[in-house]
Order: C-alpha cells, then sequence, then structure tokens
C-alpha cells in the first residue's frame, strides 16, 4: 500500500512536470502561429500548470529578468521539493 501512495506521488510530479516543459516548449511554437492545432494544446496546458506557475510569476515579477520567464524552472524545482517531503513524511510514519 505504501509502495503503491509513494508511486502515485512520483507519477502524478512527473506528469506535472512534464506538462510543464510541454508548456514551455510549445509557447515557442505558439508565438508564431496562435491558432494551430499547438495552439489548442498549449491553452490545455496552461490551465492545467498556472494554479502551479502564477505563485512563481508573481514572486518574479518583482525582479528584473528581462524576457526570460524562470516560473516555470521555479514550478519544477517546488515540485520535486514537495514530492521528496512528502515520499520521506510517508516512509516516516510507515515504519
Amino acid at each position: 500500500m505504501i509502495y503503491v501512495l509513494i508511486r502515485a506521488i512520483s507519477l502524478f510530479a512527473g506528469l506535472l512536470s512534464f506538462a510543464l516543459l510541454a508548456m514551455c516548449a510549445l509557447s515557442f511554437v505558439v508565438a508564431y502561429n496562435p491558432y494551430s492545432s499547438a495552439g489548442k494544446i498549449y491553452q490545455v496546458l496552461v490551465k492545467i500548470t498556472d494554479p502551479i506557475v502564477m505563485p512563481f510569476r508573481r514572486l518574479m515579477s518583482r525582479f528584473n529578468t528581462g524576457m526570460v520567464d524562470f516560473s516555470p524552472m521555479l514550478a519544477m524545482i517546488a515540485i520535486q521539493i514537495v514530492e521528496k517531503i512528502l515520499i520521506r513524511i510517508i516512509i516516516m510514519f510507515a515504519f
């Protein structure tokens, strides 16, 4: 049971990280043709990842980073940290 819970957390974190990475990659494609099929996929990915990225985007708006948006990278790091913390808590209470 514990193994299944740990795997589910890892899978969820991996899917979120993949969605963030796909959103970043598609943002370059959508910039040139927003009405393509990639634009629709991009909109879905933005709806999924915006609740995670927006706090970091607000934080990064205080710093002058120019045209580069570091908020998806910070969101990926936060996802990995939360994943590791949750897994350690589960292991700690399981044994």
